[in-house]
């Protein structure tokens, strides 16, 4: 197994958003078996906290509460961040929201709600996390899109446009930031087992993945969280400006391929 070792002798710092919960959690949970300190950023105060609690960490473990989509909030996290661990190595922009609903249906103020958390969310994040990390040498970005980000679907205008543009703007800070020692990668998840997936995908929705997924499932956060990971460790160090697709084949599979799949 390949483990991060930060710049310095110090444990690294990992700032997590989204962190409460899902995809954000196994990630932390990952950084945290590996000896670094992280920070977990969320909107939804009473999870962090029970997070937070479960983590039992408090040497380790900083929750923040507040939103990416607030560039005050954003700076004051990062400040926070900086006065408690003196640095921070790896940002990890997990933070998310979604609205499934037809292009005529999608309000101006839902579409709004979810460009401003998915994309300019990163956006903000990573700019005031970018200076402490050139601070201490330089470290690791990694931006969590969706397979959304890929492949165009029925009823994610908005969260697949927001995915698409965070694969785009992962190019651009991976270009200009990959010049001063962060590298920034994208990793898109395809259907994986979350609270949210459970709230909104019904059993035949969940019956049409399977066919459509080579590997005839969905992924873990935890195997989600391994690919962070590693695009965070220096077993990645030559990797920038990349989407990894951890979805188990889904964007390889093509058209009529599960219908193909069944008669082999």
């Amino acid at each position: 197994m390949n483990t991060p070792a930060p710049a310095s002798s110090l444990p690294g710092v990992a700032v997590v958003t989204g962190g409460a919960r899902g995809i954000g959690l196994a990630t932390g949970r990952w950084f945290l078996a590996r000896g670094w300190r992280v920070s977990l950023w969320d909107i939804d105060a009473a999870t962090l906290a029970a997070t937070e609690k479960s983590l039992a960490d408090p040497e380790r473990v900083q929750a923040i509460h507040m939103d990416v989509s607030q560039p005050d909030q954003v700076a004051r996290a990062v400040r926070v961040t900086d006065e408690r661990f003196g640095r921070i190595d790896a940002l990890v922009n997990n933070a998310g929201v979604a609205v499934f609903k037809r292009i005529l249906d999608t309000t101006w103020e839902e579409w709004r709600h979810v460009i401003s958390t998915n994309l300019e969310g990163a956006f903000l994040c990573t700019q005031q996390c970018a200076p402490v990390m050139l601070r201490g040498g330089g470290g690791a970005v990694v931006n969590i899109a969706s397979i959304s980000g890929l492949r165009a679907s029925t009823m994610r205008v908005a969260y697949g446009t927001s995915k698409g543009a965070l694969i785009h703007l992962t190019k651009q800070q991976a270009i200009e930031l990959g010049n001063a020692g962060i590298r920034v990668n994208c990793v898109a998840p395809g259907p994986v087992d979350t609270e949210m997936s459970k709230l909104v995908h019904t059993v035949a929705i969940r019956s049409d993945y399977y066919d459509a997924i080579p590997l005839n499932r969905y992924g873990t956060t935890e195997e989600i969280a391994e690919a962070v990971g590693w695009l965070c460790s220096p077993a990645a160090s030559y990797i920038n400006g990349q989407t990894l697709a951890a979805d188990g084949g889904f964007d390889a599979s093509g058209v009529g391929l599960p219908t193909l799949r069944r008669t082999a």
